[in-house]
């Protein structure tokens, strides 16, 4: 449930304390055996998928880490077997954080 806070209601990733968070959603890829074909495909048509000889990479920015989690089950429920998760490097920064 979304926490509320002086009478206005505060979005998940938002500190309680008011502040807004700057955080941008981190990219991960996620590798499963075999090839996705067009019915897979279609069912994670909010990532990119890539196809190689004997697995499928999808990319997704998640926002975070129940998105994560959402995005596993949903390949784990088709009863696919993951082989690698990795949170691809975000490139450096212009402007450097306070």
């Amino acid at each position: 449930m979304t926490r509320a806070h002086q009478g206005r209601r505060l979005a998940a990733h938002e500190p309680a304390d008011g502040r807004t968070n700057s955080l941008r959603p981190h990219t991960y890829e996620i590798t499963f055996t075999g090839q996705a074909g067009p019915t897979l495909r279609a069912l994670f048509d909010d990532c990119e998928v890539a196809t190689g000889p004997e697995s499928t990479t999808l990319t997704a920015d998640l926002s975070d880490q129940a998105a994560l989690a959402g995005l596993i089950q949903r390949i784990t429920s088709l009863r696919l077997e993951i082989i690698l998760v990795q949170l691809r490097a975000r490139p450096p920064s212009r402007h450097p954080e306070p």
